[in-house]
């Protein structure tokens, strides 16, 4: 059938030809030589199709008698393309699996450094000086069937160099199916609280938290519960949100089984402006009661309510309408923290002291990519420890009038999606004739199947 279609069409162009093209022997010739050479390269062009026809003929016909006779032996593949074997091998391993690599050096100009004013968890803590390798996960996820998708990270870290930890940082199954917008989700998970929070650390644009997430979450706050979502149907992207927890995880803690010790809420809205900007703003709530939490290595406790509100807001912009070229990302939160109950400095031996005041913190980051590979960021972060009854003074939780804060730079190189280098420098002044200079060198990097990150 081809080939009577290019007769045609060589005779088409011949009764359509000009009589200025038609009025010599040498123009006929020069004609019936273009058409021999169009019929030489469609014929070409038809017989490759045709061999990758018959090539994905084979690929079916052979996963056909593998589902049907998976005890035939072996299936002979060598006559299948390399593409087409890529393609059906990609999707032959349930679940998807990967690794991330993390690792630093870290150089700082003083010894220790103490956040000072507030009872913070082990997480809180500055980086290991020299080398070391930060968190090293284990992701797997897949979905179970038509109605219901499942995910786990399994963290791997070192702590005081008392050997490795092995962490459940998040294991939880999620509904895919659900109708108008809900989704639910079931097992231990990082609480859609702030914009941060729910992110994992590899994800960050710097290589450490900033001193809110750092001591109001001990990072990021992550535990078990339910949590359900829902899409509103607005032409504006609006969701909202919530979860009840065991609450065993800071900054709540004390969680034994009988009861859901905290509770979340968000509401979030989000959009675009024109063709190069997207935005995304939220509020959020962490409520936790009956706490009874350590910290300060165990020599701070706390027992009574912690509630903590948290305002977000994220703008992306791609001066060139592609954001693999170039693109701003600013963003930032603010945090404020109501504790009621009573304080504990055994340290100082303070006694339990009643307390019930308001710490509030906040950070602004701007990240800029000038060149598909390159990235240069700048952050700022700060603390407010409040107010504290005078039978606390001289305890952890006294900031001697002293807030807290820290600046960032930082410069970052990929050389794909699975792989990054970052050096970032930092100064933090955490208590009073405290100034810590610190120079961070990371890298991370992508083994395996890894998902697209969240907006």
């Amino acid at each position: 059938m081809s080939k009577k279609l290019l007769w045609a069409a060589s005779a088409a162009v011949l009764l359509h030809a000009s009589p200025a093209l038609a009025g010599t022997d040498a123009d006929i010739q020069a004609l019936r030589a273009e058409i021999q050479a169009m019929k030489q390269m469609y014929e070409q062009k038809i017989d490759t199709l045709e061999d990758r026809i018959d090539s994905l003929q084979h690929v079916t016909k052979a996963q056909n008698v593998a589902s049907v006779e998976p005890s035939a032996g072996p299936i002979e593949t060598a006559s299948v393309p390399a593409t087409a074997t890529r393609q059906t091998g990609d999707n032959s391993f349930n679940p998807a699996v990967s690794v991330i690599l993390n690792g630093r050096y870290g150089s700082f100009s003083e010894r220790d450094s103490e956040l000072a004013g507030f009872a913070i968890g082990e997480e809180t803590e500055r980086p290991e000086e020299g080398l070391s390798i930060d968190e090293t996960e284990l992701n797997f996820s897949a979905s179970v069937d038509d109605k219901f998708r499942g995910s786990a990270t399994i963290a791997l870290h070192e702590h005081d160099g008392e050997g490795v930890e092995i962490e459940i940082e998040e294991a939880y199954l999620e509904t895919i199916a659900l109708p108008h917008g809900v989704q639910a989700k079931a097992g231990r998970f990082f609480s859609d609280i702030g914009y941060l929070n729910s992110h994992h650390t590899h994800e960050d644009d710097f290589v450490d938290r900033p001193l809110p997430s750092r001591a109001f979450l001990n990072k990021a706050y992550n535990d078990d519960g339910v949590e359900v979502s829902w899409i509103l149907p607005t032409d504006l992207y609006s969701e909202i949100g919530g979860s009840i927890l065991q609450g065993d995880d800071f900054p709540a803690g004390g969680g034994d089984g009988s009861d859901f010790g905290s509770w979340t809420a968000y509401g979030r809205i989000g959009g675009d402006i024109g063709e190069n900007t997207a935005w995304r703003a939220g509020v959020s709530t962490l409520q936790a009661s009956g706490v009874e939490r350590s910290a300060n290595e165990d020599l701070v406790l706390f027992e009574g309510d912690s509630d903590l509100y948290i305002a977000d807001a994220r703008v992306v912009w791609a001066p060139t309408g592609n954001n693999h070229e170039e693109e701003v990302i600013v963003q930032g939160e603010y945090f404020i923290r109501n504790e009621d109950g009573s304080y504990d400095d055994t340290d100082a031996g303070t006694g339990a002291v009643f307390y019930d005041d308001r710490q509030t913190g906040w950070y602004a980051q701007g990240v800029y990519k000038f060149h598909p590979q390159w990235r240069a960021g700048l952050r700022y972060s700060a603390l407010d420890s409040g107010n504290i009854p005078d039978a606390l003074a001289g305890s952890a939780l006294d900031a001697d009038g002293h807030d807290p804060w820290n600046a960032s730079g930082m410069i970052d190189w990929s050389n794909s999606e699975f792989s990054r280098l970052r050096l970032q420098f930092s100064r933090e002044e955490l208590a009073n004739d405290l100034d810590d200079n610190q120079v961070m060198l990371q890298y991370i990097m992508s083994i395996g199947a890894h998902g697209a990150h969240a907006f």
